[in-house]
């Protein structure tokens, strides 16, 4: 008999073997690419079933729904981390997580120095670039990027952890691993500027092959894990995060 977990087992494990498979094809150190779910939308006892089935890293998108989920499950060892627009009036709840990855303006990240506990460890941060250009995406322009991430690393309370990015969607293999090359670049622009950076934020359940074929560290995958949102669950798809 199948218990309500299984689906969502079933679903990490076929997502684990993509990612193991792509590090394989691309020449990727095996487990140099980490999972993590991105459980927007979905009810926490969803989370509770992933991380019975091992998962521990979870990405939200809304400040409030996070924090809700932080105390439903403040007894399970989970990694939070913010991945949606971070909107200045709501850094005090962002700052409790372990991670945001959405830095577009000094603002926030000052927002977010300040308001950090001084008595936890500093908050990892990614600064979001928008390599596509896209006026509906979130992220700084990749010229703006170097003085942006100096201005952060110099934060007391933030560490800077790398770049993430969402490019616009692409019609072809090719298409997508330019569009994470891109990402890359300004990543290792970054590095070459003295910045010690190691997490290189991208890739999602359509394009996860082609985001670790250009160096992702960290892919964010969510309907191939917990099927589509506010549905009952169902067999995995291929459809977009």
């Amino acid at each position: 008999m199948q218990t309500p977990a299984q689906p969502i087992c079933e679903r990490l494990n076929a997502v684990m073997t993509r990612i193991r498979d792509a590090e394989r094809r691309y020449g990727r150190p095996s487990g140099s690419v980490t999972l993590l779910a991105a459980s927007k939308t979905q009810p926490a006892e969803r989370l509770l079933a992933a991380h019975a089935c091992g998962q521990r890293l979870f990405g939200e998108n809304y400040a409030q729904e996070m924090t809700d989920k932080m105390a439903a499950l403040t007894a399970l060892d989970i990694e939070w981390h913010f991945i949606g627009p971070i909107q200045s009036n709501k850094t005090k709840f962002i700052a409790e997580a372990d991670w945001a990855h959405g830095i577009e303006r000094l603002k926030i990240a000052e927002r977010l120095d300040a308001q950090r506990n001084p008595d936890r460890p500093p908050l990892q941060v990614c600064v979001q670039v928008n390599v596509s250009g896209e006026a509906s995406k979130s992220g700084v322009a990749p010229v703006e990027l170097p003085a942006l991430a100096e201005a952060v690393a110099q934060l007391p309370r933030l560490r800077l952890r790398g770049v993430m990015a969402i490019p616009a969607p692409e019609t072809d293999f090719d298409a997508e691993r330019r569009a994470f090359a891109a990402v890359r670049h300004a990543f290792e622009d970054l590095q070459r500027r003295g910045h010690a950076l190691d997490t290189l934020s991208m890739g999602m359940s359509d394009d996860l092959e082609a985001a670790i074929a250009e160096g992702a560290t960290m892919v964010r995958i969510g309907t191939a894990i917990f099927g589509p949102r506010n549905q009952p669950d169902a067999p995995q798809t291929r459809t977009k995060r």
